[in-house]
């Protein structure tokens, strides 16, 4: 008798049927979840709303938190302790009901027990709103946002880290276990590297927001201001969601292209892992310095659009709006185009996203202050736009993950057959991009093409900014 693989590999193993021709199904989901984004938004988030969240950071603390427990859930314990037949056999929209349920109740624990009643209470104070209350000089309100802040600066990481070790370094060295091992393995792992590097890079953030500064407690001042030009551990928030947003651009539209060229097992993990992180350093000062060529220096010792921690905030604020388009791309398109070399594919794909993501950069500062609440301006206190465009990932996670893009779709169990051919195809798209003299010359165009754009885009941007205004 086979043992129970609960939900292993299921993402992998289900076929997605459309249920019309054409772009009606993508357009039917896209409604679809736009419906309940608005929704959920205006019950939870909205300032105008019900629950009244975004202050902003208690909204942002459980955006993040539960972005990290949907990803625990599908990608490190590939739905365990749901049964791989109850997955294929119910309906989508009483699974999504269900899955989301129990994200809710993982993420309530977390936030609610693990933060705040355990840590805040016998660890350190301001993971708990109330343990800051009894410092002198603290208001209520800071005190909610303060560990707010805190808890979402730990979110900020394992974003990162728990979808990486799962794309980069592809569940090595627990990859052969069954379920729940492989999961509590991975998840320990991530959740220690996230503590590590939680406390090397945002802790020292936290131990100044209180006068006098907590030298005793951290590095005071730390040890990034002369460099990022700011005290602020906005600069850490700055490079560690653009390894968010890399790392899902490697497993979606890059289809892991081109460390999957890679034959050599460990090789190819620690190449990818790291190479995920060069990515986003390079997305992470290239996005600073399209600022600088636009609005100009920043002036240390200035606020809002002039001030360098916000400036290091926006850059993970612009990294969003590109994983936007990029799981839709993935989601609801097919990850279009896919006819053509994979290096083809993947180039389309990438500029398809680039240039969304522009377009959707100017939607939302021309447009987000009239329907979701918050306030008009680039650096308004008010003002998060990685709040509203999680929260948006978050519904198609859901709808993808949970409800296998119901109603547009149907899912059907794949065959042995038909696995072994969609593992044989990529195979053998990736054996087509082997070293050889063109592709050396395809290297060599690209960097130079590379180097070109870059200097293309420092001329155009200062021009493309002054002949466009984004907010009136």
């Amino acid at each position: 008798m086979e043992m129970e693989r609960f939900g292993t590999n299921y993402l992998e193993e289900r076929k997605l049927v459309k249920r019309w021709q054409g772009p009606i199904p993508a357009i039917v989901c896209l409604l679809f979840t736009l419906a309940i984004f608005y929704a959920t938004w205006w019950i939870f988030q909205d300032p105008r709303g019900w629950m009244r969240m975004y202050t902003p950071y208690v909204g942002y603390m459980y955006t993040r938190w539960w972005l990290i427990v949907l990803i625990w859930m599908a990608y490190i314990f590939q739905y365990w302790p749901f049964r791989r037949r109850w997955l294929e056999k119910t309906h989508p929209l009483l699974k999504g009901i269900v899955l989301t349920a129990v994200s809710v109740v993982v993420l309530l624990l977390l936030i609610k027990g693990f933060f705040e009643a355990l840590l805040g209470h016998y660890g350190l104070a301001y993971f708990n709103p109330k343990e800051l209350l009894k410092l002198p000089g603290i208001t209520e309100f800071f005190a909610i946002e303060y560990a707010a802040l805190a808890c979402l600066m730990f979110a900020a990481i394992a974003s990162w880290l728990s979808p990486a070790w799962i794309v980069a370094c592809e569940e090595a060295p627990w990859q052969d276990l069954r379920q729940p091992a492989k999961g509590i393995s991975i998840w320990i792992m991530t959740f220690f590297l996230s503590t590590l590097i939680y406390f090397m890079t945002m802790h020292s953030h936290m131990g100044i927001l209180y006068y006098p500064w907590q030298y005793f407690t951290s590095i005071a001042p730390p040890y990034w201001e002369k460099f990022a030009n700011t005290v602020s551990g906005n600069f850490h928030v700055s490079w560690i969601m653009c390894c968010t947003v890399s790392v899902w651009l490697t497993e979606t539209i890059w289809e892991r292209y081109p460390f999957s060229l890679i034959k050599r097992n460990n090789l190819r993990r620690v190449v990818a892992f790291f190479g995920i992180i060069a990515i986003a350093f390079a997305m992470h000062f290239f996005l600073y310095f399209a600022q600088e060529l636009t609005w100009g220096p920043a002036i240390r010792g200035t606020r809002r659009a002039f001030a360098p921690d916000w400036r290091w905030l926006h850059v993970g604020e612009m990294a969003v709006f590109f994983l936007v388009p990029a799981l839709f791309v993935t989601f609801y398109c097919g990850n279009w185009p896919k006819k053509y070399s994979l290096p083809v594919n993947v180039l389309v794909r990438t500029g398809i996203t680039i240039v969304a993501a522009t377009l959707l950069y100017i939607f939302y500062y021309k447009t987000s202050h009239l329907f979701l609440g918050t306030q008009k301006g680039f650096s308004h206190p008010q003002q998060f736009p990685m709040i509203p465009t999680i929260w948006l990932i978050n519904i198609w996670l859901v709808h993808h993950w949970f409800m296998d893009n119901w109603p547009g779709w149907k899912m059907v169990p794949k065959t042995a057959d038909e696995i072994a051919r969609d593992h044989a195809e990529h195979e053998a798209m990736i054996r087509e991009v082997k070293w050889n003299p063109a592709l050396g010359w395809g290297v060599g165009v690209g960097a130079v093409a590379g180097v070109a754009l870059f200097f293309v885009t420092v001329w155009v941007l200062p021009i493309l900014f002054d002949a466009i205004t984004i907010i009136k």
